[in-house]
């Protein structure tokens, strides 16, 4: 028999407490069920006739405005002019030491300058940096002419290369990006030509966070500010025309995730950085990027039919890289659906199935599954069994 029996104040305050407790309880489960579950909040709005931001390795646009909008480049243009050199330089048709003999042409053009004098030698190497860092028209003129002949063919195989890079909505008639009519290109088309020039040449684009440059006693430095501002920052390129207004591409990379910013159209040096600053911010903040499978490496394998072998190892011919609102990696789910009947023979590369990546039910990546090496056809025996045991399948 109990003792001691409670006094009724003693019991409520027993109940006051634990109900005080579970309400507690419930509110911290709802804070941590609502934090958990809170939604990324929209892009800044910059002050920007376009911009976009991209995440480099994934390819996924986390913001954008006006991104298939036809504008003005200005020497935003420039990246293009450095792409074809540095694909030349990859090509072995020209090489950093080579001498440029200066045009009085490349020498009179007005805008940004580098300095180099008419009649003179230039090497390639020189110009390249007083393009880049100096942004200098007369250095990109110089090298348009050096590696077509002249400026009106080089802005030819500008369009051919923009073709080939998928920038459907560009269109080149220099190489530094002197106003024209028909010279335009949009911030979706300078971000794909901005991703090919990071990945393609990562030893030519270390040029790009170069704050300054001496040439011929005149030490220029370079006009992107957030070199300066952010060390994670290291590039890209500044443009600027009284039509075009104040444009820069930036390109951060913090720990394993790299983002690049497209804004166009802003209206002055400080304003085109703190809005770019803006955009690169809201990237790293609220989002993240993981890689998920490797290039050439056996995700899975399937049977073969009449094969020389019964077995084929699966995979991607790219490193998959995904990008998600933070905290959200343990809610992806990724699938392997493969062929139904692999038969004999198979070439590596071939697709034969997809892999396909949801966050909380919704797709945010599908990549062709391949073979990643060849299977010959089988021997007769090899063949003929097959067909007997697929008869049965």
């Amino acid at each position: 028999m109990n003792r001691f029996k409670s006094h009724p104040a003693i019991h409520n305050f027993r109940s006051r407490l634990y109900s005080g407790i579970v309400l507690l309880l419930g509110s911290m489960m709802m804070s941590i069920s609502s934090q958990a579950a809170a939604p990324i909040p929209a892009a800044p709005n910059l002050a920007a006739r376009a911009f976009l931001l991209l995440d480099v390795n994934s390819g996924h646009i986390l913001a954008e405005k006006n991104a298939d909008k036809r504008m003005e480049p200005a020497s935003l243009t420039k990246l293009m002019t450095a792409y074809i050199v540095f694909s030349e330089l990859k090509a072995g048709t020209v090489n950093l030491d080579e001498e440029v003999l200066i045009s009085e042409k490349a020498w009179r053009i007005g805008g940004s300058k580098m300095f180099i004098e008419v009649n003179k030698r230039v090497s390639v190497e020189k110009l390249l940096k007083g393009m880049i860092i100096q942004s200098g028209n007369d250095a990109s003129v110089a090298l348009a002419e050096h590696i077509a002949g002249g400026e009106d063919a080089f802005a030819t195989l500008m369009n051919n290369y923009a073709q080939n890079l998928g920038m459907s909505d560009s269109n080149f008639m220099n190489s530094t990006g002197m106003p024209h009519r028909n010279h335009y290109t949009t911030a979706a088309d300078l971000a794909k030509l901005s991703t090919a020039l990071i990945n393609d040449f990562p030893d030519y684009y270390a040029w790009y966070s170069i704050r300054k440059y001496t040439y011929n006693d005149i030490t220029q430095y370079n006009r992107n500010k957030l070199l300066w501002r952010d060390k994670h920052v290291d590039g890209l390129k500044t443009g600027h025309t009284e039509s075009a207004g104040y444009c820069l591409i930036s390109s951060a990379q913090r720990d394993n995730m790299r983002l690049l910013s497209v804004v166009l159209g802003t209206r002055s040096e400080d304003a085109r950085a703190q809005e770019s600053q803006k955009l690169l911010n809201y990237g790293f903040r609220f989002f993240e990027t993981r890689p998920l499978y490797t290039a050439n490496t056996p995700l899975t394998k399937t049977r073969v039919w009449q094969g020389g072998v019964e077995e084929l190892a699966l995979g991607l011919t790219n490193d998959l890289y995904i990008t998600i609102p933070r905290g959200r990696y343990d809610k992806l789910n990724a699938t392997m659906n493969i062929n139904d009947k692999v038969m004999a023979p198979v070439n590596k590369g071939q697709q034969l199935g997809t892999v396909e990546v949801t966050l909380e039910g919704d797709q945010i990546a599908s990549r062709p599954l391949v073979g990643l090496h060849d299977v010959t056809a089988g021997d007769f025996l090899q063949r003929m069994s097959d067909k007997v045991m697929l008869m049965f399948e």
